[in-house]
């Protein structure tokens, strides 16, 4: 028996339909993306553009007047003989000395926190959430706890201090470089939790089976991080480096609430100031501009980060 296909609708008319289908369904992706632009556009986008057209005029929000004087704000930030000029990049300075010191200490400590999280023992779940516990506290719980911990005078820090023999006069919020270390040190102990989670999470993607493979070729333990643990964590690294980094530039509840920048506005960072200018000053075209060229050093020391991460990456 010699069988025949019937026919049926797949024919020259059914893909012809399946393509204006097809065609008429272009708008799927925009449909499921179109919550996220909204809200991208509404609270990312339109303040950016409202913050620019702010920066381009004299904006005071006491006033009905606000002249536009163009390019003057960024002038005056760029002309040291200004008001605002010097002390923004004092406050610029400020921001980068706290960075620089905090960076390491972030990088570092965490990954070797993460590295005994990553262990196996008794407890480890308790370890774990002791170290993850403080980045849940607010800014300002996190500020006035300390600012009474590191009290000249009254300060719990300087009692132990006394107890174990060490200087016991040392006024953490009010000189420096105390207050540097005692904003760097609170910062560290706050968000140390953050980045040491993020490092084990890339720990426990890396197959146990290089490990093994090393062992059997000999390796040490130093050996096995240097040349197992580290490059798998190259991407996860890159992440935690460029986050801190930006993170640390724009830390200001700390300095606003342990040393309110003492001493002399030294430990006053670039988002402290702009906040002053625009909230307390009123100065709000001054604060916008001040704020634009914080975020144009902030993507241009991003775009080195991806860069050095690229050039090490292209090199093995």
């Amino acid at each position: 028996m010699r069988l025949t296909a019937r026919p049926t609708a797949e024919g020259a008319g059914g893909t012809s339909a399946r393509v204006a289908t097809r065609s008429y369904r272009w708008w799927t992706p925009y449909v499921f993306m179109a919550p996220y632009l909204a809200l991208f556009v509404t609270f990312v986008l339109a303040p950016i553009g409202y913050g620019l057209w702010i920066s381009l005029h004299e904006w005071d929000i006491n006033l009905p007047a606000k002249p536009f004087v163009g390019l003057d704000n960024y002038r005056e930030l760029l002309d040291t003989g200004s008001v605002d000029g010097p002390r923004f990049w004092a406050a610029m300075r400020a921001t980068g000395i706290f960075t620089a010191l905090s960076l390491p200490f972030l990088l570092v400590v965490s990954l070797f926190v993460a590295l005994l999280m990553n262990g196996r023992f008794r407890g480890r779940n308790l370890y774990r959430a002791v170290y993850f516990a403080p980045y849940v506290l607010g800014v300002a719980v996190v500020g006035l706890l300390w600012r009474f911990l590191l009290d000249g005078n009254i300060g719990m820090v300087n009692h132990y201090l006394g107890v174990l023999g060490l200087p016991d006069d040392i006024q953490w919020t009010t000189d420096t470089p105390a207050a540097w270390w005692g904003l760097v040190g609170v910062t560290v102990w706050w968000t140390l939790g953050f980045n040491a989670v993020i490092y084990l999470a890339g720990l426990q993607d890396i197959p146990a089976e290089l490990y093994e493979a090393a062992r059997v070729d000999g390796a040490g333990a130093w050996h096995r991080f240097a040349h197992v643990t580290l490059p798998g964590l190259r991407p996860v690294f890159l992440f935690v480096v460029n986050a801190t980094l930006l993170a640390s530039a724009n830390m200001f509840g700390q300095s606003y609430l342990i040393t309110a920048g003492a001493p002399a506005d030294e430990t006053k960072t670039a988002i402290f100031l702009i906040a002053e200018t625009g909230l307390r000053r009123f100065e709000m075209g001054t604060a916008s501009a001040m704020s634009f060229v914080l975020a144009l050093a902030l993507m241009a020391t991003s775009a080195v980060v991806f860069r050095v991460f690229r050039d090490r990456q292209e090199d093995r």
